[in-house]
């Protein structure tokens, strides 16, 4: 399967716009509180099943749902919402659409989310922000299973590798049973950071997989090929199909840009990544980036 992460830009310049990341500033929280958060929650759930009905309708598989799914989630717990029967129902029609189609729906969560932070706040913080993204896919009603994966980076490294995996494992023991199964970690694009090897040896004993972005591993392949990195990662991934992520470097397409910058219209991604795992396309051009590279078939 190929997929394509948060906005859809045809449903977007639809009037209204189909999108599932409405937000507020945290003022408008403060001034508006549960009621308003219910009610863009309630939009942003019903908008996500009509996200997810166009995606079947063209092909579409996969796709990376926004971690604004729910605003402010880290303030309450989803039952405290007014809407939240309705936000139930429409959500299990979610899951019912996803099932029924065999398609496969993960989340993001944010950047700030570092489970291996030196700072015990920042590590508390990211540690619930794992578990709503949990809670979000027990509504939705999909199975705890990293194949429908809430994917981070360990991020950083703090000066000590060792005592850097060591709080990730802590952080790791710490969250609940629906959170830690669906839990996956990603290689990084700087080579000071976390290259496939280190996370598979890091991670040992844990069960997390780890999730293989081709891009990144140009930044951090410790001698090793793309396809070796992809097995070395697949290999943590057990009896299920891998995720991965694919984009290209603007640079290769003309642009002034970091050599990190994503193309917005990737080329042909390789046939033993598509045929060995589910593809996530990491571009701005979004679902027309997933019938560009379908089209170079």
């Amino acid at each position: 399967m190929l997929g394509y992460p948060c906005m859809n830009h045809t449903l977007r310049e639809r009037d209204p716009p189909l999108r599932c990341n409405r937000d507020m500033r945290k003022a408008t929280f403060a001034e508006r509180g549960l009621p308003y958060a219910s009610e863009l929650a309630l939009q942003n759930v019903e908008d996500l099943h009509e996200i997810l009905a166009w995606n079947a309708d063209h092909g579409i598989r996969f796709y990376r749902c926004t971690s604004t799914l729910v605003p402010w989630n880290s303030q309450f717990d989803l039952t405290d919402l007014p809407d939240y029967e309705a936000i139930r129902a429409v959500a299990e029609r979610c899951g019912e659409l996803i099932e029924r189609e065999g398609m496969r729906l993960t989340f993001h969560p944010d950047y700030w989310c570092r489970l291996a932070s030196d700072s015990a706040d920042t590590r508390a913080n990211s540690v619930e922000a794992v578990e709503y993204h949990a809670d979000w896919l027990d509504l939705i009603g999909l199975d705890r299973s990293p194949y429908y994966g809430i994917n981070v980076h360990i991020g950083a490294t703090y000066g000590d590798k060792a005592a850097t995996a060591e709080r990730f494992r802590d952080a790791v023991d710490t969250l609940s049973p629906g959170a830690r199964a669906r839990l996956t970690v990603e290689n990084d694009d700087k080579e000071s950071l976390w290259s496939v090897p280190e996370l598979v040896d890091a991670l040992s004993g844990t069960g997390v997989p780890v999730l293989f972005d081709y891009h990144h591993h140009a930044f951090t392949d410790r001698g090793l090929t793309y396809r070796e990195a992809f097995d070395l990662a697949t290999e943590t991934w057990g009896d299920v199909r891998p995720a991965t992520h694919y984009s290209e470097s603007a640079r290769l397409h003309g642009a002034d840009a970091r050599p990190q910058a994503h193309a917005e219209f990737p080329g042909r991604v390789p046939t033993w990544l598509r045929e060995r795992s589910d593809v996530m396309i990491e571009a701005d051009g979004k679902e027309q980036a997933v019938f560009g590279v379908r089209d170079n078939y």
